[in-house]
Order: C-alpha cells, then structure tokens, then sequence
C-alpha cells in the first residue's frame, strides 16, 4: 500500500515560503543560490537577498524579480493543482539530498535544492534505498528489454525504481516497475505540472495519480536544457544507486552516473553489443571500473542490499550424469564409442590403462547406467551421452 504525505510534521510556515521564493526567482541546481540558502538558512538568505543584491551579478538579477512573486499565492496555485512544496523539516523531505551540499561547484550545477514540488501521494522518504535507471532516448528494443526486466524485479523486491520519464530507457523502467506494482517515480526538468514529453501523457498522469512526479523547478517552469542536468544530480542523489543500461559517449544518462559517483553511491552497468553506439558510454564506465557490470535484477539487488542480503548464484551448465564421476571412470567413459561395440582391450588401449582395470571401471559403469555391454563390446547408453 503506498503511504501518502498527509498528517506530517512540517518546516515552519515562514521557512515554506521563503525556500518557495527561492525557488521560483533562482535557476534549478543554481550552485550560487543553493549553497548560500544551505549556509545561512532560507529566511536569511532571502533577507540578505532583498537588502544587498549587489554582491553578485547574478544575485541582482533575482532581486529584480523578487518585487513580482508572491510565493503564497504560488504555493496555493500549486495546492490547487494537487501539488505540494516539500522542504528540509517536513517528516517526508529525503535526508539524503543533503549530500549535494558538498558535491557541487560554482561552475555547474549543484547544491542541496531549496524544495521539490511534488505531484502525487507518495511520500518522499520512501525512496530510500530506491533505483534509478537511466539510459539512452534513443535506445534500442534490447536495452528497453533489460531495462524493464530489470526494474521489474527490483520493483518486486520492494525497492522504488526512479527515472526521468523520457523516452527510451526511462520509458522502459517506469513501464517495467509498473507491469509488477511496484513503486516508481518521474523527477523532470520542467514544473511538476507539465506533461514532457507529451507523448507520455499517460504514464505521468498515472505517476502523479497512484506514485510521484517530481521537480526542482517550480510550477509552469519549462523544460530546458540547462534544467535537464540539474535534474541528474537530483535522480542519482535519491537513489541508493544507479544503473545506466544503454549510453551513447555523450549520453545525458553519463552525468547522472557522474554524480552518482560523487555521491559515494553504487554505479552500475549493463553490456550491449561491443557494436552498438548505444552502449559505447556504459562499455567505457565499466571498463575504467567506474560502475560495476550488472547483467540482470539480481546483480542489481546483490550490489544495493547488505552483505548476505541477495547472493547471486554463479551461472553453470545443466549437470550431466558424467560430471560427478572420478577422474579415471570419465577417462574411461571417454573411451567408450558411441554406437559400434568396442572391446575391452579396445576401450583399455584408448583410455591409456590396463585391461583388468578398464574392465573394473566398466562393470561399474554399467551399475550407473551409462554403459552396456553388448555380444561384440561395450558402447554408451543414452545416459552415457548425455
């Protein structure tokens, strides 16, 4: 049963609407603005902001548009669209978003957001522990298989499957976790209350609906560029860890394993074919032991769970009856012709031993059923040619 945001404690009415306000005047990821809000706290940044904006070239211009919000009646506007502002002190805010404080810089983006607007009756906490999966939009009908096999078994096994509800191998985990009921969730670079790519209109519909649609942006935000690497570092710092199926060499699926590693998070990858463009950025993250090759759900349970939690088994051939046998009876065994009988001097002499022991190691050959002697010699049964 999915456990919704209501009857939570809640950041203080004042903190709310400060943190909204920075939200809606700051870029998303804006190291700048994230990193003094985390030092000083919303309230006195955003004071700091009204009274001296001309430290920063970059701080005037939001000061400019301070004058035109009205956080409250955004916050309302939101609320009205089935949207909350989740910020640090609401019971539901994910601790772990805290990480990103020391894992941007001034030059890209970075920083603990001031809040997620968020669409849906999830609460938040319960990504702890999740799976992000990301890969390419252009991905292919392999990658798009293993992608959604993959989050369905995740998804099975309790863990939320988060990605960014694009085309390709994003499509694909949703639709995987979904096929098994499992939890999952869309983090966008635009406001949670628009449908990108519009081709998924139904997919995010049902996310905000039954799970989460998430963003850093505001309401109204759009979708661009700049906002789609912001949004990475917000996917790969929900998640316990990442799994990037499909990636071209310069695949957006690539910054979020970036972060992800700079987060001290698990990074993993599938191989594709050696051949295929799609995979040319996982091969290369798995061949410079940035993430660690993962071929099916299980790899991935075993990487994200404690020690002992999930053991995967190695990978073995069927057991034939042979396999068990000593060392000297395979020989033997080895030595007997499939089909026309053979003598025991004749089976001795290819073996390499003697015929009184050959004939030994026969009779018990027999007794296993994986030889018969027959007028003219010994040959294999069925059994013994398996």
């Amino acid at each position: 049963m999915t456990q919704t945001a209501t009857s939570r404690p809640r950041a203080s009415e004042a903190e709310r609407l400060a943190r909204a306000t920075i939200s809606i005047v700051a870029e998303p990821g804006d190291y700048t603005f994230l990193g003094l809000t985390s030092e000083l706290g919303a309230l006195r940044f955003l004071e700091a902001l009204q009274e001296h904006p001309d430290h920063h070239h970059q701080l005037r211009a939001a000061a400019a548009r301070l004058e035109s919000v009205d956080a409250e009646r955004e916050l309302d506007r939101a609320e009205s669209l089935g949207i909350r502002f989740v910020v640090p002190g609401d019971a539901e805010w994910p601790t772990q978003l805290e990480e990103l404080h020391a894992a941007g810089t001034v030059q890209e983006r970075g920083g603990t957001p001031v809040g997620l607007w968020v669409r849906g009756p999830l609460r938040l906490d319960r990504l702890t522990g999740s799976l992000a999966v990301v890969g390419s939009r252009s991905s292919t009908t392999y990658g798009d298989r293993v992608a959604g096999d993959l989050a369905a078994v995740v998804g099975e096994a309790g863990r939320a499957v988060i990605s960014g509800g694009a085309f390709g191998i994003d499509y694909a985990a949703h639709r995987g976790a979904l096929s098994v009921g499992a939890v999952t969730v869309a983090v966008l670079a635009c406001g949670a209350d628009r449908i990108y790519p519009t081709a998924h209109r139904d997919l995010l519909r049902h996310l905000g609906r039954h799970y989460a649609v998430i963003s850093e942006a505001p309401p109204g935000a759009s979708p661009f560029r700049v906002r789609f690497l912001a949004r990475n570092r917000i996917i790969a710092a929900l998640a316990r860890g990442t799994v990037v199926v499909e990636a071209a060499a310069r695949s957006g699926a690539l910054n979020t394993s970036n972060w992800a590693q700079r987060l001290n998070r698990v990074v993993m990858g599938t191989p594709g074919p050696l051949t295929s463009v799609a995979s040319v950025g996982v091969h290369q993250l798995i061949r410079s032991g940035a993430a660690s090759l993962v071929t099916g759900g299980p790899d991935v349970l075993e990487l994200l769970g404690a020690a002992g939690e999930h053991l995967v088994e190695e990978p073995r051939g069927p057991e034939r009856p042979r396999d068990a046998l000593p060392v000297r009876r395979r020989q033997v065994l080895d030595a007997v012709p499939v089909s026309e009988p053979a003598s025991t001097a004749s089976v001795a002499l290819v073996a390499g031993l003697g015929v009184v022991e050959v004939h030994q190691v026969l009779v018990r050959l027999e007794e296993g059923g994986l030889v018969e002697q027959v007028r003219t010699g010994w040959r294999l049964t069925e059994r013994g040619r398996e």
